[in-house]
């Protein structure tokens, strides 16, 4: 088994499971710097446990991840993260809210002869457009969300950052870009949403 270390984190890796890149990186440094000690925080789409393994090994915080490939799930428990197996927020209580709510999405636009066998395609397949899963993320997020809570979404150029903000914007959300990161052939941003009426 292969393990990586950022931030005072041990990370195992599997197979099946999307690697930690660039994003990951991204997100977690980008996390970091929000996360405060005992803050509740939900991670949609944990994969191997990075993201959260990272904030859990620097704050002293209340966590649980989602995932919804059971190779990746068993891979983020292996790294000491309390994962639901689930799509989303669908095995989530709906009267448990948080502070801050992660999201890494598959976020490359995939037409049908692009995706990959097996559930790895569930780490990259963000649909013709790259927006497939943030759509509904952004639908049902808020249920979930403390009054003032935060959303933190890694996007790339690819997706459209700006018809991501948009769709943000329409489900009452502000928005602002907190982090980049120029790679090869895209631009990776966190982008930090809170909603409108919250002060």
């Amino acid at each position: 088994m292969i393990t990586i270390s950022y931030r005072n984190a041990k990370v195992n890796l599997a197979e099946q499971v999307y690697e930690p890149a660039e994003d990951s990186y991204l997100l977690a440094d980008a996390a970091l710097e929000l996360v405060k000690d005992d803050m509740n925080v939900l991670e949609i789409g944990t994969g191997t446990g990075f993201v959260s393994a990272v904030l859990k090994a620097n704050r002293n915080i209340g966590l649980v991840a989602t995932e919804i490939n059971p190779c990746a799930a068993s891979c983020a428990k292996s790294n000491s993260i309390d994962v639901i197996r689930t799509d989303m927020f669908t095995g989530l209580k709906s009267n448990h809210q948080f502070d801050i709510i992660i999201f890494n999405p598959p976020y490359l636009p995939t037409s049908e002869d692009e995706k990959i066998p097996g559930w790895l395609n569930y780490a990259f397949d963000g649909g013709f457009d790259g927006r497939k899963d943030i759509r509904p993320f952004m639908e049902h997020v808020s249920a979930y969300l403390k009054p003032k809570g935060i959303v933190l979404l890694l996007v790339s150029s690819l997706t459209g950052i700006k018809e991501v903000r948009k769709e943000m914007e329409l489900h009452g959300f502000n928005s602002q870009v907190i982090a980049s990161k120029k790679c090869s052939f895209e631009k990776l941003v966190v982008i930090k949403g809170k909603v409108i009426n919250s002060t």
